[in-house]
């Protein structure tokens, strides 16, 4: 479970200075059971024929989903690194938003399992995301 005391202002921190920034992808929502992040459908994230790129999926899956996984250790003794990433690119997006939503599949000593479905603006899923990490001490 994702901690209560988790607030949006903290997990935008986390994008600052690396890819999370670059791509403008903001956290807007933060439950126990999950956490949305977006990230605009433009110049950054397009390929070559105009329309959302599955690596910047890939890459907001990844980041939604790591950082949710570390609210769930906590940050002093323990944190997540991705093991494996699959994505699912089921239609295209040529403008506006995407939102990713990580939900918690299994939360282990060792690992963890997350689920995460990217939606357009108008909600319709355009990408599901298995995302398992490994939990390591510092």
């Amino acid at each position: 479970m994702i901690p209560e005391s988790i607030t949006l202002e903290y997990l935008n921190q986390f994008g600052k200075g690396n890819m999370g920034e670059h791509l403008d992808i903001v956290f807007t929502e933060v439950c126990p059971e999950y956490i949305v992040a977006r990230m605009p459908v433009d110049h950054r994230t397009k390929q070559p024929f105009g329309v959302l790129h599955g690596g910047a999926s890939a890459v907001l899956a990844e980041t939604v989903g790591s950082i949710a996984g570390n609210c769930c250790v906590g940050f002093e003794n323990k944190y997540c690194v991705g093991l494996e990433i699959n994505a699912n690119h089921l239609r295209p997006v040529k403008e506006g938003f995407v939102y990713a939503k990580a939900s918690i599949l299994h939360l282990g000593g060792k690992t963890q399992v997350w689920d995460i479905k990217i939606t357009n603006d108008e909600g319709k899923l355009i990408c599901v995301s298995r995302l398992t990490l490994a939990v390591l001490s510092k």
